[in-house]
This record gives C-alpha cells, sequence and structure tokens, in this order.
C-alpha cells in the first residue's frame, strides 16, 4: 500500500461521498446512506476525526470518527464509520492504514474507548471485540465490538450521533 493517509480537507469533501457510496454500493447490509451519516456529522460539526487515504492524488478511501454517549455517563468513547475504500482499492491494505490510524488519533485525542458495527473477524484484528457490557439497541451483540482505550471501562447503551439517522 502506498497511499497518504491524512485529514481531511474542505476540497476532499465531494471525493469522500464518492468513494463512500461507492464502497457501500453492495454491500449488503447497507441502507445506502452512509454518504449522508458523513455529511450530517460534518454539519453538525462531530467528525472528531475524518481521515482519507490518497493515492496520485486521488482520494481513495475515508473513515470517520464521532462521539458517542454511553448511558452510564461515560465520556471519552467514539464510534468509528463508516469506513470506506473505493471498490478497486479493496484488498490493498488501505483500510487497515485508515483504521490504525484513526484509532492512533484517538489514543493521541485521550480517548478513552472506541466502538463499532462490523464484521467481527475483520475489527478483532485491531482489538475489537464483544463487551457485554455495552449494547447497542437493534444491533446482534457479535457486530457491535469496542476497544477500550483508557484506563476507565464503560457499561450501557450507547447512542451513536443522531446523524446516523440521516437518509439523503
Amino acid at each position: 500500500m502506498t497511499a497518504t493517509i491524512r485529514s481531511e480537507t474542505p476540497s476532499d469533501e465531494d471525493a469522500i461521498e464518492q468513494v463512500t457510496r461507492r464502497a457501500f454500493l453492495s454491500h449488503p447490509y447497507s441502507h445506502q446512506t452512509e454518504q449522508f451519516i458523513i455529511r450530517a456529522l460534518r454539519a453538525d460539526d462531530a467528525l472528531a476525526v475524518s481521515l482519507v487515504a490518497e493515492e496520485a492524488g486521488r482520494v481513495v478511501g475515508h473513515v470517520a470518527l464521532s462521539p458517542v454517549t454511553v448511558s452510564d455517563g461515560s465520556d471519552g468513547w467514539y464510534g468509528l464509520g463508516p469506513i470506506s475504500v473505493a471498490p478497486e482499492w479493496q484488498g490493498r491494505g488501505i483500510g487497515r492504514a485508515l483504521m490504525e490510524r484513526g484509532i492512533a488519533e484517538l489514543r493521541r485525542m485521550g480517548a478513552n474507548g472506541c466502538v463499532l458495527v462490523g464484521e467481527p473477524a475483520f475489527y478483532r484484528r485491531f482489538g475489537f471485540a464483544h463487551d457485554p457490557a455495552l449494547v447497542l439497541e437493534g444491533v446482534p451483540p457479535e457486530y457491535f465490538l469496542a476497544l477500550s482505550l483508557g484506563p476507565s471501562s464503560a457499561h450501557g447503551e450507547v447512542r451513536f450521533h443522531r446523524a446516523f439517522e440521516a437518509t439523503s
């Protein structure tokens, strides 16, 4: 993988939307709203971390991280997603590089943890696992994964930012 991972700039917004749309186009569990989620997070100034993968001056991948709330009042927890890589660039380590850099940015910020909804086999590589103390309503527990980054743990129901309800 030779892609450069960097923070998004305003000029990346259209490319991020296109990469995200294309990456989820044939995903079996997608409602085709991921690009709208990113747009809504950005509009609410809720993108704590927004990284792009760039190859030859072209955006080929993106990851978003935004604050989540936990019913026990724990702070410093973030949700990872959407993460996307253009179909023709998948399988080249770009998703891994975006994940690693995203987690590193959360550590740098002093985050206590990160949650996501995704395929356990992929995300276990980064230390994510099902934590029975954390619940996301409507999601099978095996697909709701957490990674503790700090000394304190969280317990309860997790809520992603309202932008995750965006449909357009």
